[in-house]
């Protein structure tokens, strides 16, 4: 399978799971809005969630998927079924230990999590009951993190890019079910979270075993090969995650704010997680198993080429993404939240914060797709002190910013951070050799940057010559749906003309997959 039809296989099932997350998020919002009820609620998933990203997008594949390719490319199946089956062993002990413990201290863990929150003694505990629901969550997403190594491994993407589905159906599906008989809806979400970890586990279990890769449950036990994982695992998950480590700081000051930053800054990322899903996930998710087994077979020429093409479809992709997400920040968050208990201000907040992270986007891809560069490699020092230094950054520019800007000066924060450490993991690899821009790359970037500005500006004036805040919501939706539409046209016919694409090459690697 090619690179790119690889990037497809994901980015359709993200793209699927995307849009249920926006019809997921239409409802809180209005069921939820962005007040207490709803900043306890997001804290409560963020807690898990945080951690299924580090192990699901980060730093669990990060470490296991080469060392799994090498057992596959050397040492045959039945190896890496054995090493498969030690790993899972000892992930579902140590998480289960973790989620036990945390269970234990939460009301400790949430004043580190979400300090803020103890100023309202019914916040907080609604903070920590909710939280308690939703972390066994953990467990369960960590066994599918490694079932969904090996499925992307062996070049099966469609299972495991489809597993976040399941959590937004079951979201929405508690929150449209469970909310009229539990305490309050914010309850029902955290009980939908907690069976979609089940659900999304015998999901993968059953693909595991389709594709004749059954992972057998035994007795944990260390040897080498989980000790050099271990080893690999831990700084990937501040190397591979400081995005997401970097949302957890932004969530812990933003607790500190106002009552409501932390929603407002949750609806803005859910927005800008689409492109960043949809395009920058699926390209990693496709591209590290890609180059591991191209670099565990010697094939460091098409390893190149690979990431060439993944760098040359994130900026295709999401340059254009980050301007339109820059120019109608307030008109998007108008039309997919504001209605019930969110209203004009609560879409104010929220679209400039949009604004402000969609500065930061095309760096949140990169990172993702300049990652693997250093994984397949088994090299994940590297990242971790690039990580380490763009937390403390994140943190330094969030206590001078915030004081002035408020929840704005964290989304500026964190887009500054992401853009230092995109820079400086291209920037070491192109020192040591693993990273050259080949001539189609280097002769398209510009002209993709020209084809998303004169999108941009087209944007701009649509939405200046057409676009009202007080219409009917129908009105709305409908003249939304066209601006895009005429934005995505506009932009698809510059970059054909302007050369920063071409239709037929696209189509030829679709089949091909290899370097010219």
């Amino acid at each position: 399978m090619s690179l790119v039809r690889s990037i497809a296989t994901v980015s359709g099932f993200t793209l699927l799971s995307r849009l249920l997350g926006f019809c997921r998020d239409i409802l809180i919002a209005g069921m939820l809005g962005a007040g207490g009820m709803a900043d306890a609620f997001f804290v409560a998933f963020k807690f898990p969630n945080l951690f299924r990203r580090l192990f699901g997008e980060g730093a669990f594949s990060a470490a296991f998927i080469p060392l799994l390719a090498g057992d596959i490319e050397k040492r045959g199946m039945d190896a890496a079924r054995e090493f498969a089956a030690r790993a899972m062993s000892m992930l579902i002990l140590i998480t289960g230990f973790l989620v036990a413990i945390i269970e234990i201290l939460m009301p400790w863990a949430m004043y580190v999590f979400a300090p803020g929150f103890a100023e309202n003694p019914e916040k907080f505990e609604l903070a920590v009951e909710l939280s308690r629901i939703t972390f066994p969550y953990l467990a369960f997403i960590s066994a599918v993190a490694l079932m969904s190594g090996v499925m992307n491994t062996l070049h099966r993407y469609a299972a495991a890019a489809a597993a976040p589905i399941i959590l937004n159906i079951c979201l929405i599906a508690a929150l449209l079910g469970l909310a009229p008989v539990t305490e309050t809806p914010a309850h029902a979400l955290a009980w939908g979270v907690a069976i979609a970890g089940v659900a999304q586990f015998l999901m993968l279990v059953i693909a595991c075993k389709r594709v004749g890769f059954a992972i057998k449950w035994q007795m944990p036990r260390v040897d080498d090969r989980i000790k050099l994982l271990g080893k690999r695992m831990i700084p990937g998950m501040i190397g591979a995650g400081v995005y997401q480590i970097n949302l957890l700081i932004d969530t812990m000051l933003a607790s500190l704010v106002s009552d409501g930053a932390v929603s407002w800054l949750y609806y803005a990322d859910r927005v800008q997680q689409l492109p960043l899903g949809v395009i920058g996930i699926a390209i990693g998710t496709a591209l590290l198993p890609t180059l591991s087994r191209q670099l565990q077979g010697d094939d460091a020429k098409t390893a190149m080429y690979s990431q060439n093409r993944g760098i040359e479809i994130a900026l295709l992709l999401t340059l254009p993404a980050a301007i339109a997400l820059g120019v109608m920040g307030l008109p998007v968050i108008n039309v997919l939240f504001e209605r019930g208990a969110f209203g004009a201000e609560e879409t104010l907040m929220t679209g400039m914060a949009l604004t402000v992270f969609a500065f930061g986007l095309p760096a949140s891809v990169l990172v993702k797709v300049l990652a693997p560069g250093f994984f397949a490699r088994e090299d994940t020092k590297t990242p971790i002190r690039i990580g380490i230094s763009c937390m403390v950054l994140n943190i330094i520019l969030i206590v001078v910013l915030m004081p002035w800007f408020g929840h704005l000066g964290i989304a500026a924060a964190t887009s500054v951070s992401v853009w230092v450490n995109a820079t400086s993991l291209g920037f070491i690899l192109h020192r040591r050799g693993d990273l050259t821009f080949d001539a189609r790359l280097a002769r398209r970037i510009p002209r993709i940057l020209v084809a998303s500005a004169l999108m941009g500006s087209a944007l701009w004036f649509a939405i200046d010559a057409f676009w009202q805040n007080d219409a009917l919501s129908i009105t709305r939706i409908i003249t939304m749906a066209v601006i895009v539409t005429g934005g995505m046209a506009i932009y698809a016919i510059a970059a054909q003309l302007l050369g920063a694409t071409s239709f037929s090459e696209l189509k030829a690697t679709l089949k091909r997959g290899k370097p010219a």
